[in-house]
Parts: structure tokens; C-alpha cells; sequence
């Protein structure tokens, strides 16, 4: 490797000639004894930055746990606020020492909206997966519905939200299509109306079968007496009346609750001699005298 060699040519080519260059010498002393307090605030400003940054990572991770936000993303989270505070001050403090930071700051912006147009479609899905890691409109176990999936919450991750559907197939959707769209969280509250509809006959007794179902709903080992059950005429149908029945169980008993009332009120109902009535056509036959 060849060392720089300072010679009378090289002194001339930078400076112009000896003169111009001994000045430069005798006045370097001077110059970085007048930069020391530009120096030592650069110092102070990066240690507080240090600090600084420090802090507000801490700061993140109490209100990450606060809001229940998955400890798998704790480190990564605070590592981004950490890294990206500590690059702020480091050009503040190049700024203090006379550097200019115009044009990295703009080179730092042209790429960052470049790279932001090619990854438009992924930086919209992790901003996504934060919102929804710090909103919490669902939890892993939880049962949602979204347009026409529905099942239950496996694994939440930045980029996608990983679905368990009743009947065991496993649906990836990207969560930016999950905050965009309306969601239903069933099992968010801990109760959960069952919406129960039995029809009878127009022959039958109405009171006699509203009685019936409400013995079937004291009866199912699934119901709750708070709040209290409603039920009452729903609709008058063309082949019978509905009574509607509504009923409040945990959410997570709402389908034994369901498929128990179903079976109890149809054997009650017979028990009872009150009839289900089904569709059927009938047919008259009249005889006329020739």
C-alpha cells in the first residue's frame, strides 16, 4: 500500500503554495481548540441519546404488556424505536460539529420512498399486524367471522392472522385485508344470546308451548337466568307460528346450548302432543253428476 507522501507538490496542489499551508498548520490548534464545545455537545447529545433511547424502549415494552401485546414482539418492537432514536441523534449531533446533513437526509428520503413504493402491499400488511397486536380486537383462541370465513384465531403474526375453521382446514388471511373489512368477534364477551326459533301448528296452544320451551330452557344445563329469557310470538307463517326463544349461555357453550334445545324442545313438544308442522299440499277431489 503506498503511503501519502507530502512533498512540495502535493502542498501545492491542495493549498496553492508553502505559505497557505503553514498557515493551516499553525491555525489547526486553534481551530480544534474553538471546536471543543461543538465537540463536546456532539458527546453529550449522543450519550443522551443513548439514554434516551434506552428509556423510551422501556417505556414501549410497560405499555406492550399493558395492552397485552404478544411477548414475541417485544425485542423487535423496541429494537426498531431504539435504532431508529439513536440515527435521529447522531445527525443531530453531526449537525452541531458543521456537517452538512441536508443531502443524506434527502438521499435517506428518496430511498425511503422508493423503497416504500416496492413494498407498498408488505409495509401495509405489518403496519396492520401492529395494529391489530397493539388494538387487540381478537386474541389466539378466540372465534371471529370475516366476510365468508370464520373459525378460530391459531396465531397472530406481523404479516398474517392464521384461522382454524370448524371442520379443521387452516386459513391464512393477510391482516391488512383483516382491518379493512368489518370483523365479528364472537366470543369478545363472555355471554352470548342463543337466537332459538320453534314453529307450532295454528291449532296448537300457544301458551302450553311457550310454557314447554320454557321448561326445556330451566332444564338445559347450559343456560343462564341472567340476563333473563325472552319468549314470545315471532311471526305468523303461512303453515304456523314461530315463537321465538332467546336464550343467554357462556359463549363458549353456545353450540351445546343450541343443539341441546333443539332436541329437548322437540321431545317436549311431543310429550305435550304439540305439533311441528312441515309443508304439505293437499289435494280435494270433488265428484260432479254428469
Amino acid at each position: 500500500m503506498k503511503l501519502l507522501e507530502i512533498t512540495p507538490e502535493t502542498i501545492t496542489e491542495n493549498f496553492g503554495d508553502i505559505s497557505a499551508f503553514s498557515k493551516w498548520v499553525s491555525d489547526l490548534p486553534l481551530k480544534i481548540f474553538n471546536s471543543i464545545p461543538q465537540i463536546i455537545g456532539a458527546v453529550i447529545i449522543i450519550v443522551v441519546g443513548i439514554f434516551f433511547s434506552r428509556l423510551c424502549g422501556r417505556i414501549l415494552i410497560k405499555i406492550m404488556k399493558k395492552k397485552r401485546v404478544d411477548e414475541s414482539v417485544h425485542h423487535f418492537l423496541k429494537s426498531m424505536l431504539v435504532v431508529s432514536m439513536r440515527i435521529v441523534f447522531v445527525l443531530f449531533a453531526l449537525s452541531v460539529l458543521g456537517f452538512d446533513i441536508s443531502s443524506f437526509a434527502a438521499a435517506l428520503g428518496a430511498a425511503g420512498i422508493t423503497a416504500g413504493l416496492g413494498l407498498q402491499g408488505l409495509i401495509s400488511q405489518f403496519a396492520s399486524g401492529i395494529e391489530i397486536m397493539f388494538n387487540k380486537p381478537f386474541r389466539a383462541g378466540d372465534y371471529i367471522a370475516l366476510e365468508s370465513v370464520e373459525g378460530t384465531v391459531e396465531e397472530i403474526h406481523f404479516m398474517n392472522t392464521t384461522l382454524l375453521t370448524p371442520d379443521n382446514k387452516r386459513v391464512v388471511i393477510p391482516n391488512s385485508h383483516i382491518t379493512s373489512n368489518n370483523l365479528i368477534n364472537y366470543t369478545a364477551q363472555t355471554t352470548r344470546r342463543v337466537n332459538l326459533k320453534f314453529n307450532i301448528s295454528y291449532k296448537d296452544d300457544i301458551a302450553l308451548a311457550k310454557k314447554v320451551i320454557e321448561e326445556a330452557v330451566a332444564a338445559c344445563p347450559h343456560t343462564l337466568d341472567n340476563p333473563k329469557t325472552v319468549i314470545a310470538v315471532g311471526a305468523h307463517s303461512e303453515s304456523s307460528v314461530t315463537i321465538d326463544a332467546l336464550v343467554w349461555c357462556r359463549s363458549d357453550n353456545y353450540w351445546p346450548t343450541f343443539y341441546d334445545m333443539q332436541e329437548r324442545v322437540k321431545l317436549d313438544f311431543d310429550k305435550a302432543g304439540i305439533n311441528i308442522p312441515f309443508n304439505q299440499l293437499d289435494v280435494h277431489i270433488t265428484q260432479t253428476n254428469q
